[in-house]
């Protein structure tokens, strides 16, 4: 494999803030991403509630209320695994 900053001299420098801005952007999105799908995920689950409020189905408020609690506690699972990694990486 060829890389660029060994080809041409004077390259590393040059390309060197492009790639931290980029992989700081990247980063970010997918941060951003995540908190997307979150939110899109509580806007349905909400939905399925308003829907089964509407139609006066027990079953379908039961399904919905289970999904949003499910949904919560991957959340909580999530920042656990967070955590954990970063207890593991300052040790």
């Amino acid at each position: 494999m060829v890389y660029i900053w060994k080809e041409i001299p004077g390259a590393s420098y040059s390309w060197r803030p492009l790639f931290l801005y980029l992989k700081t952007t990247l980063m970010f999105l997918h941060t951003l991403i995540n908190r997307f799908f979150i939110l899109g995920f509580m806007v349905l689950v909400g939905f399925s509630i308003a829907k089964s409020i509407q139609a006066s189905s027990p079953l379908g408020l039961l399904l919905a209320i289970v999904s949003l609690g499910l949904g919560i506690y991957f959340i909580y699972l999530l920042q656990q695994l967070k955590a954990g990694r970063e207890r593991e990486e300052t040790t």
